[in-house]
């Protein structure tokens, strides 16, 4: 009897294992080599399947003979066909969905496509010290993103604040307090060209600011969308309010010239962001803002990050007494949904 049962199981085991090899997904490629998991998005020319020993793979979909999936997959045409079928392999560069004659991997503008879904990072730093020193500080930022196939939403914020105790006297000085909020809008004309309109909202004390609107209208091109690399240029004309505590208002009209982003993946778990903005009067030209930053993201598991973010912010002509310079590096701990 015990024999009897362990034979059983072992035969339910390997049945077990035998439908979970079956019912995984599989990459054919051109060149006669094949790969199993799960077949994720595919765009920008390239496919991304999830296995099982190497974790997610991007593969040149040029590269790609066929593949099959037995379960349904959402296949976006570029003549605006959807498809939400399984798909079985068919000939070289086809694949055919169930109930449906083959289809082209050429036509196939996008599988799986990541849209229509909320995605972003909350970021979160502080330091804390006693003793020869006495100083606080904290850093939070917050970035989320949708997607969809003709638009894009992009909300965005953060705030820093430090303070310190200045030995001898115990009296405590705020040495940072700002804060920033963004709301971005972009309808794609095509595949790469798109409409944009920006707000953003921003104070910093320190630089005696209390408050700077600066909304924004263009036009943008999407030169590269991959997981593996995202890069954008803008150019636009906008408007910039600035409310000073010690000195009288100033608005202006701008041109806006940007990378918007550069996203670059230098290792699977490495993650480097760029963002450069220009925004120089149309009435004065010496008379500008440049906003840049520069970042390092390490990826510790599948939702969490480590972050080192190097800011840096001129202001031409500052308030009195400000500095035309900022320059802040925060590093945090974040989470990604």
């Amino acid at each position: 009897m015990r024999r009897a049962m362990i034979l059983a199981l072992a035969s339910a085991l390997a049945l077990a294992g035998g439908a979970a090899v079956a019912m995984a997904d599989e990459v054919q490629f051109k060149n006669g080599d094949r790969l199993t998991g799960k077949i994720g998005e595919v765009g920008g020319g390239k496919l991304v399947i999830e296995t099982e020993v190497a974790g997610k793979v991007s593969v040149d979909l040029a590269k790609v003979k066929t593949f099959a999936s037995t379960r349904p997959v959402e296949i976006r045409m570029k003549d605006g066909t959807v498809i939400n079928a399984p798909v079985a392999a068919a000939g070289d560069g086809q694949v055919a969905p169930a109930g449906r004659p083959a289809i082209s991997l050429g036509d196939v503008k996008a599988l799986n496509p990541p849209w229509r879904k909320w995605a972003g990072t909350l970021t979160a730093g502080g330091i804390l010290t006693r003793g020869n020193s006495s100083t606080e500080s904290i850093n939070v930022t917050a970035l989320v993103e949708r997607r969809d196939e003709f638009d894009r939403i992009t909300l965005g914020g953060s705030y820093l604040y430090g303070r310190e105790r200045a030995p001898g006297t115990g009296v405590r000085n705020t040495t940072t307090d700002a804060w920033n909020a963004s709301a971005k809008y972009d309808y794609f004309v095509s595949p790469k060209l798109y409409a944009y309109g920006l707000g953003k909202v921003e104070r910093d004390r320190i630089a005696k600011l209390d408050l700077r609107v600066s909304p924004d209208v263009g036009m943008g091109y999407q030169w590269v969308e991959r997981p593996d690399l995202k890069f954008a240029t803008e150019a636009g004309v906008g408007w910039v309010y600035e409310n000073y505590a010690e000195a009288e208002d100033q608005d202006h009209f701008v041109a806006r010239f940007a990378v918007y982003r550069l996203e670059k993946k230098l290792a699977d778990a490495i993650t480097l962001t760029q963002t450069l903005e220009y925004l120089p009067s149309v009435e004065d030209l010496t008379d500008f803002n440049v906003n840049a930053t520069t970042g390092m993201r390490v990826t510790l598991t599948q939702t969490m990050f480590t972050q080192f973010l190097l800011e840096w912010k001129h202001d031409a002509t500052p308030a009195p007494g400000a500095q035309k310079n900022d320059l802040r590096y925060t590093v945090g701990v974040g989470w990604a949904f």
